[in-house]
Parts: C-alpha cells; sequence; structure tokens
C-alpha cells in the first residue's frame, strides 16, 4: 500500500468532505488531534475511526500532546487534569523510586484515556533539561533541571504509555533546553560547546535511544551546524541523532508549520526529509499547507518504512491490566500529600 511520509492534523470536530478526499488521496501515515478536534469521547472515537478509515489502515498512528500542565489536549469535563513534568520531580523531595512509579502511574492512567478514544501515540515524554536563562517553552514541562532526573522519570512515563497501549514520542530531540527562544515563533541558536552539549541536552536521549519514535528541535546548535537547525540538518540527524545519541527509530520533524523554519512549505519538507527525518509532521489542518506537503513529501519507503513499522510493532496487543479507581486514587493521593 502507497503511504506518504507525513503526519497531518484536520480543521474541527469532523472530517469535512474535502478532507477526507484528500487524505484517501495522499495517504499520510498518520494524523494528529489538537483542542480544536476535541469536544465529547463519543466525538473523538468517531473522528479518529474516520481518519484511519481515509487511509484504510486500522492501525495508522494518531497522535496527541498530552503531557499535562500546560500542554494538555483532553480536559474536564471528560478527562481529569494531569500535572506538568515537573510536578513529578518534585514529589516526594528524597525518594526517587517513589516519584519513578508516580510519573510510570500517571502516564498508565493517561495511556487509558487515549486508548479508549482509539489515540495510540502521545508525545511524551519531554526529555529536555532546562537551562538558567532558557526561554520558559520547557520550563515545567521538564520532569527537573538534571540529567539524572529527566531520564529517570521519562522512561518511566514511556513505560507506563507503553504498558497502556501507547507509543511514546520523545522529544525534542536532540534538546530543546537551552533554547532562548520559542521555535513556535523564531529560530533558537544555541551556542554551547559540543562537549557541554554531549554530556547534558543529548545525554537523556541517549539514555532513551531504544525508544520507538522522537521528534526533532527546531534549534540551530553552531557546534554542528551553524546555518540549520536540527531538523533540517543532515549533520545533526546522521552524526548526533543516529550515531551519537544511537537513536534509530522513527525520526519525525516537530510541526513544520512552526516560524522558526524557512522557505515555503515544499522547501521545508524536503530540507527535513533529505537532512534524515523519517516523516514530517505538520498539525494546523490547513489544507492550503498540507497540500504542497504532500506533494513534496513522496512515499514512505526503504528505512523509513521499517523504521515506521517497527515502531507500530511495539504497540502491545492488550494492554497491562490496570484498577482504575485504585490507580487514581492512589495517584491523586500522591500530590495531596496522602
Amino acid at each position: 500500500m502507497s503511504i506518504r511520509a507525513c503526519i497531518f492534523g484536520c480543521a474541527g470536530l469532523e472530517l469535512t468532505a474535502d478532507e477526507a478526499a484528500f487524505f484517501a488521496d495522499v495517504k499520510p501515515w498518520g494524523f494528529i488531534l489538537f483542542k480544536r478536534n476535541v469536544d465529547s469521547p463519543a466525538q473523538v472515537r468517531r473522528l479518529v475511526d474516520a481518519l484511519r478509515e481515509t487511509v484504510s489502515r486500522d492501525d495508522a498512528p494518531v497522535l496527541i500532546d498530552q503531557e499535562g500542565g500546560r500542554v494538555q489536549r483532553l480536559g474536564p469535563p471528560h478527562w481529569p487534569v494531569y500535572p506538568p513534568g515537573r510536578a513529578y520531580g518534585d514529589l516526594a523531595g528524597n525518594d526517587p523510586l517513589l516519584r519513578r512509579e508516580i510519573t510510570r502511574l500517571g502516564a498508565r492512567l493517561m495511556a487509558h484515556d487515549l486508548a479508549e478514544l482509539g489515540i495510540n501515540a502521545d508525545c511524551v515524554p519531554v526529555l529536555d533539561v532546562p537551562q538558567a536563562g532558557a526561554h520558559d517553552v520547557i520550563g515545567d514541562r521538564a520532569y527537573g533541571a538534571t540529567v539524572e532526573e529527566v531520564a529517570l522519570l521519562g522512561r518511566a512515563a514511556a513505560e507506563g504509555l507503553i504498558a497502556g497501549g501507547v507509543l511514546p514520542i520523545i522529544k525534542h530531540i536532540p534538546g530543546h533546553g537551552r533554547a532562548t527562544a520559542d521555535s513556535h515563533l523564531d529560530l533558537p541558536v544555541v551556542d554551547s560547546p559540543l562537549a557541554e552539549l554531549e554530556a547534558v541536552d543529548f545525554e537523556p536521549f541517549r539514555i532513551l535511544s531504544d525508544m520507538p519514535m522522537a521528534m526533532t528541535a527546531h534549534v540551530v546548535y553552531s557546534a554542528i551546524d551553524a546555518k540549520r537547525p536540527a531538523t533540517t540538518s543532515r549533520k545533526a540527524i546522521k552524526h548526533v541523532i543516529r550515531e551519537s545519541i544511537g537513536f534509530q527509530g522513527l525520526l519525525m520533524s516537530d510541526d513544520l508549520s512552526m516560524k522558526a523554519l524557512s522557505g515555503d512549505f515544499k522547501d521545508r519538507t524536503r530540507a527535513s526529509l533529505a537532512a534524515g527525518c523519517d516523516v514530517v509532521l505538520h498539525c494546523n489542518g490547513d489544507m492550503a499547507e498540507m497540500a504542497p506537503i504532500a506533494e513534496a513529501c513522496g512515499k514512505l519507503s526503504g528505512k523509513a518504512r521499517r523504521r515506521a513499522e517497527a515502531a507500530l510493532g511495539r504497540l502491545a496487543r492488550r494492554p497491562e491490566p490496570i484498577d482504575l479507581a485504585e490507580a487514581r486514587a492512589r495517584f491523586e493521593a500522591a500530590f495531596d500529600g496522602g
């Protein structure tokens, strides 16, 4: 079956006839949902089913950003509020085992919420290590301020998702923690020495290099490639992400519509894929932007196709058993001091 090397969003709560026809023609590898696509559990489930129906693939990945805190697409009244990553790192002062347990439990509960809707991939965990003076776009989304905290709790979150039948997507590889600008709005440039990046920023990704999927950072690391952000830098992807970090899973770009990237959408697509991204991500559901991306991205094939298949192969046939009432009570008690 012909599949395009892209992940797309849609505009609203249900597919329009034009969107359904476009997706059926293009056959993107997957889809991503945002708050604009979410109303009720029944509505989200219908939308997820409709998206998969357009590409005739029951296992087509449907992604969401459900981190907790500031970045949570599902919320009240139908879904619980989850804390930001830093809240897990701040638990129980001196008890790393409890922090790890509760982080895994929170992700396991999120996975239940998502799997009930047919969503099978979450853009979690954030493995960025925030640095003093950096932009707060990461901020409390990070699990802690050290490599050890971020890696320990990042893995716990990833394991909770996998146990619940949802694939984790580590981000923002090779590290967004030093960026002094929000890549949604500007192109961040990090001038730190390579040795420092290797020891801090890249290390959590190295520790979780076995994860099935990763999302790139739209960040220039001048010590690696002074001209291009990691997403469009062959040097960053080949020498850092694939070799130094050792990540061999499916690599997707961050959102191509973010202002950190330059050029038109065909240029951005071609540059990302030429640099070594396996698939490109476009989030805002704008058909006028998706059409040139679809035209430029081509078919998912070769190593990229094999990585995509391997990623989906990590989906559990059946989620780990969970007593939901007991699990939610345990989770809430941890943050209530109980």
